[in-house]
């Protein structure tokens, strides 16, 4: 690895932990607005009142400021540094000493591999810079989705005409196989999510699943659908057959589909022979 690459690496990785950091807060706090938001349009609606409620806690990305959720003690700037701080402070908040999870500094590690990733696969390059963008989202949208079954439009939606965007500009793919990858990808699960229905009198799965197969289509082309599914359906079925053999799951308990179709859309991003395999090739 020449200079140049090996300082490209080292950025794209502190900026990965920033990157993972950030995503660590609108994991946490995103679906909680979306909560507290709902809760109150609802009773507005029940109540018949012109007004939200007036006790309604301000929750955004950027306001309040990190604290601790056990004692609400804020964070220090220099107990929020990627990685470093969890271990300085042995995993403990420094207010109540209350356990730190552990899967924050994971995302912060795994936003780092995968913009390392971006850089081995793309180098110096345009596309470098969008498949950053791209593993950022699909990971952030991966642990939203496992924790409360919900792929926010608020991410998916910009997502997918950014997604357009690149293919307008021809960073993965061009605009026509881009715009395909969009349609396609929804109407293939939509499509999937009626027939089940229709069949079983149940719901499969969700409306975010649809969108979510639709911007990895705008990112990765139509192509890369079949690989993606195809992916995405085998390691669903294996995680959840072995859930159910283990007892950690009920026969009839809902998994969340967004992880496997974005770990499916990461594959196809960085192993291009899983693509090419079934003769669908997607530019790199």
């Amino acid at each position: 690895m020449d200079g140049d690459l090996l300082g490209l690496a080292l950025g794209a990785g502190l900026l990965g932990f920033c990157i993972g950091s950030f995503l660590n807060v609108v994991i946490f706090r995103l679906p909680r607005r979306m909560w507290r938001d709902w809760e109150a349009d609802a009773h507005d609606m029940l109540q018949g009142l012109p007004k939200g409620l007036p006790a309604r806690e301000r929750l955004g990305l950027w306001w309040p400021p990190s604290c601790c959720p056990g004692c609400g003690k804020r964070i220090r700037a220099f107990e929020n540094i990627p990685i470093l701080s969890y271990l300085l402070l042995r995993g403990r908040c420094s207010g109540c000493a209350s356990p730190i999870s552990p899967r924050y500094p994971m995302i912060e590690a795994t936003t780092a591999l995968l913009f390392l990733a971006c850089v081995w696969r793309f180098g110096f390059s345009p596309q470098c810079l969008a498949a950053m963008v791209f593993c950022a989202a699909l990971l952030g949208l991966s642990v939203i989705d496992y924790d409360w079954q919900l792929l926010p439009d608020g991410v998916t939606q910009p997502l997918l005409w950014l997604g357009l965007l690149c293919g307008l500009f021809g960073i993965f793919v061009g605009l026509r196989d881009s715009l395909l990858g969009a349609v396609f990808g929804y109407l293939v699960l939509w499509s999937v999510f009626h027939l089940f229905k229709w069949i079983t009198g149940k719901e499969g799965m969700g409306g975010g699943d649809f969108k979510l197969l639709a911007l990895i289509g705008a990112w990765l082309g139509w192509q890369a659908l079949l690989p993606v599914l195809l992916s995405a359906s085998l390691v669903g079925s294996l995680v959840g057959g072995g859930l159910m053999l283990c007892g950690r799951v009920r026969r009839n308990q809902p998994l969340p589909f967004g992880p496997f179709l974005a770990g499916g859309a990461l594959l196809c991003l960085f192993v291009e022979a899983w693509v090419t395999l079934l003769q669908f090739p997607v530019q790199g």
